[in-house]
């Protein structure tokens, strides 16, 4: 009964097709010979995990914008932090096998003459503590930014000015060698995780898996959180929050969880980006990522879930496919069109719009049972 609650026709189906694709893509990548036509490279292999962290990071936006309110332009510094968090890791796994085969410091640190190991740089040649700041960084910021924005009562676009500035000034600092995180060129050159090769093939199909089995949890999460009774509480305060005041609700108080929960997913995504593409650097940060971030979510259809991992995958797939050609420089300029058009012709987005007209026709297939039913059979006794 609950799963059923929670769970409906649409989402079984998104869960069904991910778990083929979780294991698919690897079998077809380790089984096959490179030899026949259902074979995947490793390098698709790669691709794919990427867009899946990408589509985790639509997940955790929508969770906030489509059912709260809050539009985040700075989500962007939790999938970056989260992946820092990674990278340190990573970073103490390398070793003597380094450049400059000291056993503790990075090459950058030792490259810049750094005396001695940061102590924030403690523990993080254990993956449990490292597992334990991809969460815990991200969601401290959220809960430390959100706990003075919303009991100020900071809503609207100037939220999202805030959260904006809030990744900008991440970002200029992080580009600071003196920050002690590798400066402009930031963290790269990862060896091992968990004692795996990270550039065999093994392991980047590994690591796809884990992405997508990170999706269906937080796919899950999100569903379980937005059916609830507490779900409606959230949609209540994004449509009247001043009437869900009225009512009761400490509206900053659940405002403040989801945000928090947002960011901690969003820093699980950033986390499993890292090992894939091997390196994380202050771009990052760059409140353009965030912008992208929220147009994919438009595109897919905020406040459904299925449309933000949809509209992740579409643009990111489209990104790849027209900035390898002669339509490069001209990217930014269609994926602005793209939003254009979306706000203007499919305020709903993709699955929003679908959802839309599914429910719009049936129901006028219920009005037309209606007067049928009401309709006396011909010679019925009156």
């Amino acid at each position: 009964m609950i799963s059923h609650r929670i769970l409906d026709r649409g989402a079984w189906i998104f869960l069904v097709l991910l778990a083929a694709v979780t294991v698919a893509v690897p079998l077809l990548n380790l089984l096959l010979p490179p030899s026949s036509p259902f074979h995947v490279p490793t390098y698709l292999v790669a691709l794919f995990g990427k867009y899946v962290c990408y589509a985790l990071l639509a997940l955790s936006i929508d969770l906030i914008w489509g059912y709260v309110g809050i539009l985040s332009l700075g989500h962007g510094a939790f999938f970056a932090l989260g992946g820092y968090a990674m990278g340190m890791y990573l970073m103490r796994q390398i070793g003597t096998r380094g450049v400059y085969a000291h056993p503790v410091l990075p090459d950058f640190m030792v490259f810049l003459n750094w005396p001695e190991l940061p102590v924030y740089w403690y523990g993080f040649q254990h993956f449990p503590y490292a597992l334990l700041m991809i969460v815990a960084v991200p969601g401290a910021l959220a809960f430390v930014f959100g706990w003075f924005a919303f009991r100020s009562r900071v809503t609207g676009v100037y939220l999202s000015i805030i959260t904006q500035a809030l990744t900008f000034a991440l970002m200029l600092g992080f580009f600071r060698n003196n920050f002690g995180f590798g400066g402009n060129n930031g963290l790269t050159d990862f060896k091992d995780i968990l004692g795996f090769n990270v550039q065999a093939q093994r392991t980047r199909a590994a690591l796809f898996a884990a992405s997508c089995i990170a999706l269906g949890i937080g796919f899950l999460i999100c569903r379980a959180l937005v059916t609830s009774k507490f779900g409606k509480v959230l949609v209540a305060i994004r449509d009247a929050e001043p009437r869900t005041r009225f009512l009761g609700y400490r509206a900053e108080s659940y405002k403040l969880f989801v945000f928090t929960l947002s960011a901690c997913m969003a820093g699980v995504a950033g986390a499993l980006y890292v090992p894939q593409v091997g390196i994380i650097n202050p771009s990052e940060f760059s409140p353009g990522n965030s912008i992208e971030a929220v147009i994919w979510v438009a595109v897919g259809g905020r406040g459904t879930l299925t449309g933000a991992v949809i509209g992740a995958v579409l643009v990111n797939y489209a990104k790849t496919t027209f900035t390898s050609g002669a339509l490069a420089p001209y990217w930014l300029f269609m994926l602005g069109g793209l939003f254009i058009a979306v706000t203007l012709l499919l305020p709903r987005g993709i699955v929003g719009t679908w959802q839309w007209l599914v429910a719009r026709r049936k129901a006028k297939a219920e009005a037309k049972a209606v007067p049928a039913a009401a309709t006396p059979a011909p010679g019925a006794a009156e």
